[in-house]
């Protein structure tokens, strides 16, 4: 599982990123619920927004969102909020999805939860997960009299990207006092100078971790970023037209739930199953014939080529004031045969999807 809290959108007033906001849009960005003068991840400043605490889970790959929950500042808290913070509410994921019936094997979030030892390491402990975490360069600890705190030698190690890329990188451990089911890391991709841009220091708690797996599984963090890039960029995490939470939370369970539908696309998660050869396989085969179609196997491939569905539907619905004025049964017979293959097309993927029983998402 990983966990974030760069969910950041910028508010200048009760929408964003929307060229012809609604004529009852407030401007002042006091109307939209949580909204505070806050630092805003994507954005890498202060600005007036709100910050989400997200979870995204990866398997065999494939990223899919978990749970998302907004963090209210304490200058904004309504009747019967309770102030949080990012760590505390990401320990209340971890212990949700717990009960929800994941299987958690590792948990990997960034620096402002690593330094939280009583609100999120002593979650991930008392429910017995490895983690992975990121602490800050000044990151310190009691020791008893005597002990101190020492590195040891830097040893060289490949960092493996998803891509299959490699790159040389170096790696010591920082040992306070004494070894501890809890070790300490630092990552660099240059020894001698150190660049701050390029230096880690991880903290992991993994039974007989080796040097080498460090580094590559803190790399796994990057999915944190692709997943937020993606909500944010392809699917409108931040472009709603509401003020009220309530309203905000359904936007982003849409968000959410057509993220998780992309995802189920990827051939990381349908490889290990038997596809039957049914009525789609034809139509598949038909609908690739399409010169805009993706031959590439990533999300945004499999995005672009969902997109693709959808918009003979858009177009005819363009077209239908025209055909009123100027009937034509020959385009709608055409419409009619395209609509019958992609029926096809979708229904042999949702079978695949959902072989027994729908869930639906309450948005």
């Amino acid at each position: 599982m990983l966990l974030s809290t760069k969910q950041g959108t910028k508010r200048s007033g009760a929408t964003l990123r929307i060229k012809n906001p609604p004529r009852n849009a407030h401007q002042d960005g006091k109307t939209t619920d949580y909204v505070k003068r806050q630092y805003i991840g994507n954005l890498g400043k202060i600005e007036n927004g709100i910050v989400a605490v997200t979870s995204y889970g990866v398997l065999r790959g494939m990223t899919f969102p978990l749970i998302a929950e907004v963090y209210k500042p304490r200058e904004r808290l309504k009747k019967g909020d309770k102030y949080k913070t990012k760590p505390q509410i990401g320990g209340e994921i971890i212990k949700k999805l717990k009960e929800m019936g994941f299987k958690i094997k590792l948990v990997l979030a960034d620096s402002e939860y690593g330094e939280s030892e009583g609100n999120f390491v002593s979650i991930l402990n008392q429910e017995r997960l490895n983690f992975v975490l990121a602490i800050r360069s000044n990151h310190g600890m009691w020791l008893a009299p005597g002990q101190r705190v020492r590195c040891n030698k830097w040893r060289e190690f490949e960092r493996v990207f998803s891509t299959g890329k490699k790159e040389k990188r170096y790696i010591r451990e920082i040992i306070f006092g004494k070894k501890r089911a809890t070790r300490y890391w630092q990552v660099t991709n240059n020894k001698e100078t150190l660049p701050s841009n390029s230096t880690w220091y991880i903290m992991t708690k993994i039974p007989k971790i080796k040097y080498q797996e460090v580094g590559n599984l803190y790399g796994l963090r990057n999915w944190v970023e692709y997943g937020l890039k993606q909500s944010k960029n392809e699917l409108g995490w931040a472009d709603f037209r509401v003020t009220k939470y309530s309203r905000i939370e359904k936007w982003w369970e849409i968000v959410m739930s057509a993220y998780l539908v992309v995802s189920l696309q990827l051939e990381q998660l349908n490889e290990a199953k038997e596809v039957k050869l049914d009525l789609g396989t034809a139509a598949k085969e038909e609908i690739k014939k399409h010169p805009w179609w993706d031959e590439g196997k990533g999300w945004k491939n499999i995005l672009n080529n969902l997109r693709l569905f959808i918009q003979p539907l858009c177009y005819f619905n363009l077209l239908k004031p025209w055909l009123i004025i100027e009937f034509s049964s020959q385009i709608i017979r055409l419409f009619c045969r395209l609509f019958f293959q992609l029926n096809r097309l979708i229904n042999s993927i949702l079978e695949r999807i959902f072989p027994h029983n729908f869930y639906f998402s309450s948005a």
